[in-house]
């Protein structure tokens, strides 16, 4: 018998059920070799010996949605995320804007909505912090911006501009613009902002796969792999990350289906998956995103939103796709081998979705392509089973799931009572046999896997990720830690084809780990968002140790 090479002792949950564990894992050559008394069996006199004590060694987590690269940009530029307030905002722009005289634009982002009235930020407040150069800050969602003067002018944006049919340009009661910018309106200052260089993308996304390692996260699912916003299409960096050696995560790229073209960009996606194509890294799902966010009314739904009083409204959001497009470019995909990797956050996206899927199954016939709905904030409870039906995969944000300020003020108000209660219902889609695969959206939100895996056991914001007293947020749709654990390990190793290899403890599949610095089931489960992660482990060699 071969001696293994590295020999974890302790307590490991393999993910092969909610509750399997094992007591030791041994691996040679970045494979797992055995697990258990047989892994015990294989310690030899070179054999290294990592000592679990009362932690736990988990399969590597996999974000199934996720932004690396614009987060490693946050990172590197203006990042707002230490904020929470319009003043300390400002503070940030002002200092960064002072220790970087030579930059012509101010770039970063990730302010909350929740820190201004109404959700938007002004240009004349921007001002304030940086009025010599324009300035570009998309929000920590994505899907809309704070720009200063100096960028609407250079945009030329001003009452005149009429709104894109899929945006909006916030404006006074004048009709002029006030500094925020919805959506599809973000194009009209973004399409200015100078080219970022490959050096630069490549150091972030170095930052951003550190960053994620950090929370031991092994491999993950780029959700955009194109041209969107502020974001160059980032396919050529992985390719040279992956040639030049630097590439330790496993991951998916999401080719970004673009909504102002029809089937005819289908065979551009063919020769852009042809040439993404490694061992590392795959271009192998379309992400098509069907609507916007419910904080800025551009969520798709089926009914109008209400005005804040219980009146409705004329508005019932944006389908950014049209129905009878997404009805034949979801069947073409699918034809040709693509996993479909939609966003959608209203009742009626996600109908659309289930639909267009649905008339792929008609034409194509099932096949293993496992095509995903990512975000899910509120479903009919019609639509609960077609998950299951369709074998649509549930792919969870469970940090949203909260009672915080922007759900209070932002969204509940506007969707009304009944709507309300049916946002992230991931213990209905439990039930009804969904398939539930887990992510963070990074850098919208923290990456931080056993923070989302808090929310989702308890409906309540993990502890230092919400300031205030809270009641937990449809306590009935809670999932267990097992279940939420395997949601997030081989989960979305299903989703991201990679479950033949990687996602559980199982012999002959990679050694890719997480450590964690203490057993979560051990402790209450008020307690799982004090997990921390020690090292984290990629085919057999150490990424990330904890200082």
């Amino acid at each position: 018998m071969r001696h293994a090479q590295t020999l974890f002792r302790g307590s490991a949950f393999t993910a092969n059920t909610v509750r399997s564990r094992t007591h030791a894992v041994a691996v040679i050559d970045g494979t797992i070799a055995a697990v258990g008394a047989e892994a015990e069996s294989m310690f030899g006199p070179r054999t290294s010996v990592i000592d679990v004590g009362d932690g736990l060694l988990v399969p590597g987590f996999q974000d199934a949605h996720v932004h690396p690269i614009s987060g490693g940009l946050e990172l590197l530029r203006c990042d707002l995320a230490a904020g929470s307030t319009q003043p300390q905002y400002l503070e940030i722009i002002a200092a960064y804007a002072a220790s970087h005289p030579d930059e012509e634009w101010i770039l970063g982002g990730g302010w909350s909505m929740s820190a201004f009235p109404g959700g938007c930020p002004t240009a004349a407040a921007l001002d304030e912090a940086v009025a010599d150069r324009p300035a570009f800050l998309p929000n920590a969602d994505g899907h809309g911006a704070w720009v200063n003067s100096e960028a609407l002018r250079r945009a030329g944006i001003d009452r005149h501009t009429p709104d894109p049919a899929d945006g909006r340009i916030e404006r006074d009661q004048h009709g002029n613009p006030t500094g925020t910018l919805h959506e599809g309106a973000m194009n009209l200052v973004n399409r200015l902002l100078p080219e970022t260089s490959a050096e630069f993308l490549t150091r972030a996304l170095m930052r951003g796969q550190a960053y994620l390692h950090s929370y031991g996260i092994t491999a993950f699912q780029d959700a955009i792999i194109g041209a969107y916003s502020d974001m160059p299409d980032a396919g050529d960096i992985y390719v040279a990350a992956e040639r030049a050696g630097i590439l330790s995560a496993k991951v998916v790229g999401a080719l970004w289906w673009d909504r102002s073209a029809g089937l005819e960009q289908i065979e551009s996606l063919l020769q852009r998956r042809e040439r993404y194509t490694g061992e590392r890294f795959r271009a192998t799902s379309v992400k098509i995103m069907q609507d916007g966010v419910a904080e800025n009314f551009t969520a798709s739904m089926l009914e109008s939103y209400c005005d804040g009083h219980g009146h409705p409204t004329d508005n019932s959001g944006i389908s950014f796709v049209a129905p009878e497009v997404l009805n034949e470019a979801v069947p073409a995909l699918d034809a040709h081998g693509f996993q479909v990797h939609f966003h959608a956050i209203g009742d009626r996206a996600v109908r659309q979705c289930l639909d267009a899927v649905e008339q792929a199954i008609v034409r194509n016939g099932r096949n293993d392509n496992r095509h995903h709905i990512a975000h899910l904030q509120v479903i009919h409870p019609d639509d609960i089973s077609r998950f299951r039906e369709l074998s649509v995969v549930a792919n969870m944000q469970s940090l949203w799931a909260t009672l915080e300020p922007q759900m209070i003020e932002l969204t509940m108000p506007f969707l009304g009572a009944q709507r309300s209660g049916w946002q992230y219902p991931f213990g209905d889609l439990l039930r009804a046999g969904t398939m539930l695969a887990a992510g963070s959206d990074w850098s919208v939100s923290t990456p931080n896997p056993m923070a989302a895996i808090h929310t989702a056991v308890n409906r309540m914001a993990a502890p230092g990720y919400e300031e205030g007293d809270y009641d937990a947020f449809l306590p009935e749709q809670a999932i267990d830690l097992g279940t939420s654990l395997v949601a997030y390990t081989a989960g979305s190793a299903y989703v991201n084809h990679l479950d033949d290899t990687t996602g559980t403890i199982t012999v002959g599949k990679a050694a890719d780990f997480a450590l964690l610095d203490r057993d979560p089931f051990a402790h209450p489960t008020t307690e799982i968002g004090l997990t921390g992660v020690r090292q984290t482990w990629v085919n057999g060699s150490c990424v990330y140790t904890a200082e």
